[in-house]
């Protein structure tokens, strides 16, 4: 079984580095958001190809904590990962909050991102 992720962060080299640590049969990076705005929109019309959201906390036009929370209003079981800087521990707080259901911190490696996708997708098997 492919992994559909969607991959949002405001960064165009962020969004490459997810897109090669997960360039692998296992997973595939259906879409891509540069904003929460945008990755809403995208979630509404792939939501069945999507399994795992790998969502940037700040961004502009709608950040993560807000994209995240528009996305569990729509699909209660939407499965967010949250891609967060050291530091922004009272924004991870309000991500989950917001219903994230997990969370790596910059910088990551290829292996934590990989964990962090297995073990939301584990849970709810």
């Amino acid at each position: 079984m492919t992994v559909g992720i969607l991959l949002v962060d405001d960064s165009n080299y962020m969004r490459s580095r997810l897109k090669s640590a997960l360039d692998d049969d296992e997973y595939e990076v259906v879409d891509e958001a540069s904003n929460g705005a945008w990755a809403v929109q995208k979630y509404k019309e792939q939501t069945d190809d999507i399994d795992v959201v790998l969502m940037d906390i700040v961004m502009r036009k709608a950040n993560g904590v807000k994209a995240t929370a528009a996305i569990k209003h729509l699909d209660k079981d939407a499965r967010v990962i949250m891609c967060t800087s050291v530091g922004q521990r009272k924004k991870m707080e309000l991500a989950a909050r917001a219903g994230a259901d997990g969370y790596i911190t910059k910088p990551f490696d290829d292996d934590e991102i990989v964990r962090a996708i297995r073990s939301i997708l584990m849970s709810e098997a």
